[in-house]
């Protein structure tokens, strides 16, 4: 009887044994199917190239850019895949998932075949301004071809999601919003310095955002700019006073302290905050708000925070990669991070939030600067180009047959060119073999070319991931490698070229996997990464792949 009843209490015990094994390794799949995460907050930083992460290392705080590498996922060879590098392109991509080809901002502003002349990326003159009685306001997503990770996320829970995208740029907080935001807000300066949006998603502004405006805590910012720390920490910039940096109005040298309120009436009032590091303070206080009184991350069901720093890349044209305003922006900037992480620690809780912090375009060094280090660089006429162009046309086929030059792309007159019996295709070729001849240009590629040739590495691949049969241009150029068509002062962007493409990724909190990688990734990876993360279908025109390292399974 006593060994019946070991054997019978040993079944009964495997059995519960084996059941709670089952019970647990179900509820653990359950959860894996669950979005880990509270919140997303997307930050993208205008015009960081990956080398300010390490190059300031050593001057950034433990709760900034530091926290973020210690603690999740760095890509360090990450990559646009895809020219023109400029800031609308740059932010539809991050949140499509794929590239102008696709998705359709071919540049911030580009030339409009059918209208026949240029058009703003955000801007549409059916809906009107919320919050100023400007025109600063008439936008919105509607040249974005393809959905959004925000749109996906509204999409997966019937909009239940929230989502609530802010930019000091009209462009920066309209696209990665998507088409179906709850929100987007952006800063319009003058005398006032005010938040404002667009009747695409609402016809007034909440009482939060007018209060937030009303108390006009902006004004705080109204002072000089000086530096954050001793001069002796910026030995990794260049010496204050040089040739390389752009003054702003007013200023007789482009060196520190700037005084804003002298030089306030001269700049735009409030405007001229955006290409100082006060541009993003103010964005954070804006970012804070918006994550306090929309309630962010507060249920089950994940909202996103799409937030794009913008002035960095106002103090980076204005005073190049390689000045003490750039390093100064990149510090302050790394406090405005910590700031916003103790913030989503308080709110949300810390390890229930996921973050990711990438770019919209990196930069060049001025390339005067770099003419004095004895490094191949220089500047292009555009003017010279287009009338070369002109003249060429004009004496090979007996006609002006060019329509708009643009983003580094020639767009031919269509109908001349049908009306004279040529044949597009040749005038296509003709046009490159010329501009490839020129010694300002590296590489000229034909539309036929790019729709013709599948290319797989390299300018050509880069390039063709840009091109847009639709809205693109009959002959796309690049200038050589290190010059480019600006002022002798400040840094720019644009080409397929490597200091243009190199940008960070950093992805920290729920749902991480902490770690680092020197693979290459691109920009069209980060959407369907996040996609994975929050078990939601990827953006309709996807064509990155998930980053399976960055993900904690």
């Amino acid at each position: 009887m006593y060994a019946k009843n070991c054997l019978r209490f040993t079944a009964l015990y495997f059995f519960l044994f084996v059941s709670s094994l089952m019970f647990a390794q179900k509820a653990t799949e359950s959860e894996a199917m669950k979005a880990p995460t509270k919140l997303v907050v997307g930050v993208v930083v205008d015009q960081m190239r990956y080398d300010y992460l390490t190059r300031f290392w050593d001057q950034y705080s433990e709760g900034g850019f530091k926290r973020l590498v210690h603690g999740g996922f760095v890509a360090k060879n990450h990559h646009f895949n895809y020219a023109p590098t400029s800031t609308g392109p740059g932010h539809a991509s991050v949140y499509t998932g794929t590239t102008p080809a696709t998705h359709g901002i071919i540049g911030n502003d580009f030339f409009d075949i059918a209208s026949g002349s240029m058009v703003y990326c955000a801007g549409d003159d059916q809906y009107a301004s919320v919050g100023v009685s400007s025109d600063e306001g008439k936008m919105s997503p509607h040249r974005l071809l393809t959905s959004t990770m925000t749109d996906q996320l509204r999409l997966h829970y019937k909009n239940k999601a929230k989502v609530i995208s802010i930019s000091v740029k009209d462009r920066g907080a309209v696209l990665p919003g998507g088409h179906m935001a709850n929100a987007a807000y952006w800063f319009v300066g003058g005398e006032q310095g005010l938040w404002v949006t667009s009747t695409y998603y609402m016809d007034a502004l909440p009482k939060w955002v007018a209060d937030f405006n009303a108390q006009q805590s902006i004004a705080q910012y109204k002072k000089p700019w000086n530096l954050l720390y001793n001069e002796k920490k910026y030995d990794l910039s260049v010496a204050d006073d040089n040739l390389y940096e752009g003054p702003f109005k007013g200023e007789q040298k482009p060196v520190f302290p700037h005084d804003l309120p002298a030089l306030w009436n001269q700049n735009g009032g409030y405007g001229i905050l955006r290409a100082t590091p006060y541009g993003n303070s103010m964005l954070t206080d804006f970012a804070l708000e918006a994550l306090k009184q929309e309630d962010l991350g507060q249920d089950k069901t994940p909202d996103f925070l799409a937030i794009s720093y913008s002035s960095t890349d106002y103090v980076g044209h204005q005073f190049g990669v390689d000045s003490k305003e750039v390093q100064d922006t990149y510090l302050r900037l790394d406090l405005e991070i910590a700031r916003l992480l103790k913030a989503l620690d308080r709110q949300v809780g810390t390890g229930q939030y996921t973050l990711f912090l990438t770019a919209d375009h990196a930069a060049i060094p001025v390339p005067a600067y770099l003419q004095d280090q004895k490094i191949p660089a220089g500047y292009v006429e555009a003017n010279a180009i287009k009338q070369g162009i002109d003249q060429f046309v004009q004496d090979r086929f007996g006609a002006g047959l060019v329509s708009n030059i643009s983003n580094n792309q020639v767009f031919l007159d269509r109908k001349a060119i049908q009306g004279l019996g040529l044949d597009l295709d040749e005038v296509q070729a003709a046009l490159a073999d010329y501009l490839q001849e020129r010694t300002d240009i590296a590489h000229a590629y034909t539309a036929r070319t790019l729709k013709s040739t599948q290319f797989v590495s390299g300018i050509p691949s880069i390039l063709q991931m840009g091109y847009n049969k639709d809205r693109s241009g009959d002959v796309l150029f690049v200038y050589k490698p290190g010059f480019i068509s600006y002022s002798k002062t400040g840094s720019t962007h644009g080409s397929p070229e490597i200091y243009d493409t190199h940008a960070p990724l950093l992805l920290y909190g729920a749902g991480v996997q902490p770690g680092a990688t020197a693979e290459r990734t691109q920009i069209t990876d980060i959407a369907p990464t996040i996609s994975v993360l929050l078990g939601i279908a990827f953006p309709n025109g996807t064509t990155g792949q998930p980053i399976s390292k960055a993900l904690k399974f």
